[in-house]
């Protein structure tokens, strides 16, 4: 075995080795692949093999879509026949609000460039007569989808990479990992066969990796546990049956007909496809079991799990009556094993938290589909440094410490069962809900709020009246919340609102090398004393890793703010850069002190009105003035007991100051601020009434119009980044030029929808761009969106059409903050 290598993957199932042969494809030596028992015995050798080409995610998408179009190439290249069926993937669709998602989906479809069309019952009926059809509202329908063979594809990739110089090692264990400040050396044992199990032997080897992978499957909850980490990858049990031969399908078949797509009924649950003149039914359903927390026995190894028919009776009967004649085919075999899940369905890819040179690709629950995507871009991103798309939404860091086993393991099973559940884009799941909560939560839930999670953190998304059913009121269209977030931003722009902003990160940057580090971590000129600026720090390739709201609190220390998604993704980057510069610029000290401060932003035409009263002051009816508290500044006030470190900034472009206070007197003064603003109509305002105003002002959010795919030039932001001083990624930046470019538009959309900020955008019959973010203007009292566009398409007052309901319409790209273009409402005075 070799024993000094480049790469060492951990896991031999489909992700492992692909992610091994696409390492040795973008010309890595001395790569080398550890499996514990045999190559697929995971999860690999009981997955149905479904290849679904794309869901919401603009990254899944891309990762699967890769995927689809890579197996079809294995043969020519390794000989071996990886079993792909393209047969296509039907979605079918019981009612009017699944025909909604499926157009939502379409619309991210054509962002990727995946092929798609819509069929209705009558065109299903011609061409599957078997499927019964009268109780559907239509399908969505890709041809280029269908199914593969899991061992197969695995052992086709395999022999791909032994074919480009791969090392394979089967039965070989790795027990420990450890970082010498330059590689790491992995402890591995040899698996030897006793009894039926596989056990350790006395055999060991110390393996030096540069980098190291783990695509651990099953057993990633033991590789955190050897690595020191978090992961919130636990396997659910997943069941489906194999039926004996269906005589009408063979006729059917006999008769010369293709292959029937697989048939995704996601109204009950399930999907089903043909195998060998019968057919298989696999089932998403409530009730599955989390397995395997604390890791999985040695004594499992290519097992199964009791079958639970009982479970699954409501799903096997729906099939029966989506196929009728499936009720004439026995049960031939049944399967129920672990399949690995993460809280939000999405796989852990990319650095591990607080490790370097240690990668992680674990928690697939559609681990088949997503492999050969997965080892591409995460080659891509292990020898080029960035991947040619956004990964950050599969970053592993999405999950902060605040994470417990039991979190993780009741969010996957929730995971599970909503499959297919109807994804409203408004979606927010209940399980494990309310936990991370600020003081203020119960007053707020007492006015009527409605909480969104956002890392944990309970946040209102807005406020409604006694009684109201927040689940109920989804939609893919205008929901029965869209009322009351319209009333809280013409609240915003005409009175005063107050926002729970808390789930903000923070964290303070101090120390004698603290200036000379953000000035180069960061793009913007630094801020002086008392004043802040916004900034991005940006990846080496040139593109926006990080955005902050920086403070400068004093010659050596800064307060950063960042988006509250992101709190562990951000402070891992900005903790490693500082450990990297530490020797070039001296001692710097990080603090993450985001539970330690909450935040209230309260903004709008009336705001000094409501503040005044609280501000213990010698002046107060000046303290709050342009002259001594000018826009972009920051200040340490009181307003009545309760010290405030008051930044004059607001989200939504008006008049308004983020309150950060100790956070246990946030209920004092959440109650000051009420009272205080009851006099002048002050209304609490939800998350989605911001995300409207904030879209008016054209501010641009992170993870959505900012990103590792594009630079702050091309997001049209060049007044934050000062050219005349060195930063991390200028050059990679300046060399990449203008490839795209971030725009605002108006939309004359549905009456009754507003985009999401998924749509495609086109001109003409060509697409051009593609929306990020979407939503209502009360200003201009019409739809609106963020996207990007080719640049030649960036000037105001060119026309475009967005694709929404699976049709176009009109669009026009309009100057940048096209509410208040010259910031008159958020300097005023007075």
């Amino acid at each position: 075995m070799k024993t000094q290598v480049k790469a060492l993957v951990v896991g031999g199932g489909a992700v492992g080795t692909s992610i091994a042969y696409h390492l040795a494809r973008a010309g890595w030596q001395d790569v080398v692949l550890l499996e514990r028992d045999e190559l697929t015995s995971g999860s690999t050798w009981h997955a149905a093999g479904l290849l679904p080409l794309f869901n919401m995610s603009y990254a899944t998408t891309h990762i699967h879509q890769y995927s689809v179009e890579f197996y079809k190439t294995l043969e020519a290249e390794t000989g071996l026949n990886a079993g792909f069926a393209v047969v296509g993937n039907l979605r079918m669709a019981q009612t009017e609000a699944r025909m909604d998602e499926y157009m939502l989906y379409a619309a991210t479809a054509e962002t990727c460039g995946v092929p798609y069309v819509f069929l209705s019952p009558d065109e299903i009926k011609q061409r599957w007569p078997l499927i019964r059809t009268e109780d559907l509202k239509g399908a969505l329908y890709h041809h280029t989808d269908g199914y593969i063979n899991p061992a197969d594809v695995t052992m086709a990739m395999a022999k791909g990479a032994r074919q480009r110089g791969v090392v394979i090692e089967r039965k070989w264990q790795a027990d420990a990992f450890r970082w010498t400040g330059s590689a790491w050396e992995v402890t591995a044992t040899k698996m030897v066969e006793k009894g039926g199990n596989l056990v350790p032997s006395d055999e060991q080897v110390v393996i030096t990796a540069e980098h190291v992978v783990t695509a651990s499957g099953n057993h990633a909850q033991r590789t955190a546990r050897l690595l020191g980490i978090k992961m919130p990858a636990i396997p659910v049990e997943h069941q489906f049956i194999v039926l004996d031969q269906d005589p009408a399908l063979l006729a059917w078949r006999k008769e010369g007909n293709g292959e029937h797509p697989v048939v995704r009924d996601a109204d009950a649950q399930s999907y089903v496809r043909e195998e060998r003149g019968g057919w298989i039914l696999g089932v998403y359903e409530k009730g599955a079991p989390a397995r395997f927390e604390y890791g999985v026995p040695d004594s499992f190894r290519a097992d199964l799990f009791q079958l639970d028919l009982e479970r699954i009776e409501e799903q096997y009967g729906a099939m029966v009556h989506r196929v009728p004649s499936s009720e004439d085919s026995g049960l031939k075999d049944d399967f129920n094993g672990p399949i690995c899940y993460t809280p939000d369905g999405n796989p852990l890819v990319g650095p591990a938290p607080g490790l370097r040179n240690m990668w992680l690709a674990e928690g697939f629950s559609f681990g088949i589909t997503a492999a050969g995507g997965t080892g591409y871009y995460l080659a891509q991103m292990m020898v080029q440094g960035e991947a040619e798309i956004d990964m950050a939404s599969l970053d592993p860091k999405r999950y902060g410490d605040w994470m417990t086993t039991e979190y993780a393991a009741r969010k996957n099973e929730e995971a599970y069962d909503h499959v297919y559940v109807l994804h409203h884009p408004d979606e927010e799941r209940p399980a494990c809900r309310p936990l991370r909560t600020a003081p203020a939560y119960e007053r707020q839930k007492a006015l009527g709020a409605q909480f969104g999670q956002v890392n944990g953190w309970e946040r209102p998304n807005y406020y409604a009246p006694a009684g109201f059913d927040d689940h109920a009121a989804r939609s893919f269209r205008r929901g029965g919340w869209w009322q009351y977030a319209l009333e809280e931003a013409k609240a915003i722009r005409t009175g005063v609102g107050l926002i729970d902003a808390t789930a903000f990160a923070k964290h303070v940057v101090k120390g004698p090398g603290a200036t000379a580090f953000l000035d180069w971590f960061t793009c913007n000129t630094l801020p002086s004393v008392g004043r802040i600026n916004l900034t991005y720090a940006l990846t080496d390739h040139g593109t926006t890793r990080t955005e902050y709201t920086m403070v400068r609190l004093g010659r050596d220390e800064y307060y950063l703010v960042s988006a509250g998604a992101w709190a562990a993704y951000d402070g891992d980057f900005l903790r490693k850069a500082a450990e990297d510069k530490a020797d070039e610029f001296g001692y710097i000290e990080i603090q993450d002190v985001t539970t330690q401060w909450g935040v209230f932003a309260i903004a709008g035409p009336r705001t000094r009105v409501v503040l005044t009263p609280l501000v213990r002051d010698a002046d107060p009816a000046n303290a709050l003035g342009n002259r001594r508290f000018p826009w972009l500044s920051c200040q340490d006030i009181e307003l009545g007991m309760c010290p405030v470190r008051a930044i004059r900034v607001a989200y939504t472009g008006e008049l308004g100051w983020e309150l950060h206070h100790p956070i246990e007197m946030q209920n004092y003064l959440w109650d000051q601020l009420m009272q205080a603003g009851q006099a002048h109509g002050l209304k609490p305002v939800g998350a989605r009434a911001q995300n409207w105003l904030r879209q008016e002002k054209s501010y641009r959010a992170f993870g959505n119009e900012l990103g590792r795919d594009g630079t702050p030039l091309e997001a049209a932001l060049p007044r934050f980044v000062d050219m005349d001083k060195d930063f991390r990624g200028k050059a990679a930046m300046a060399e990449t030029g203008i490839r795209a470019t971030c725009v605002t538009l108006l939309i004359d959309g549905p009456e009754d929808a507003d985009p999401w900020g998924r749509e495609a955008l086109y001109q003409g019959d060509a697409r051009i761009g593609r929306l990020t973010s979407g939503g209502y203007s009360v200003h201009f009292g019409q739809s609106i969106g963020m996207g990007y566009v080719r640049p030649d398409l960036a000037a105001p007052g060119t026309r475009l059409q967005v694709k929404m309901l699976n049709r176009l319409w009109e669009a026009e790209v309009v100057h940048d903050s096209p509410y208040d273009p010259q910031n008159e409402a958020i300097r005023r005075d007075g």
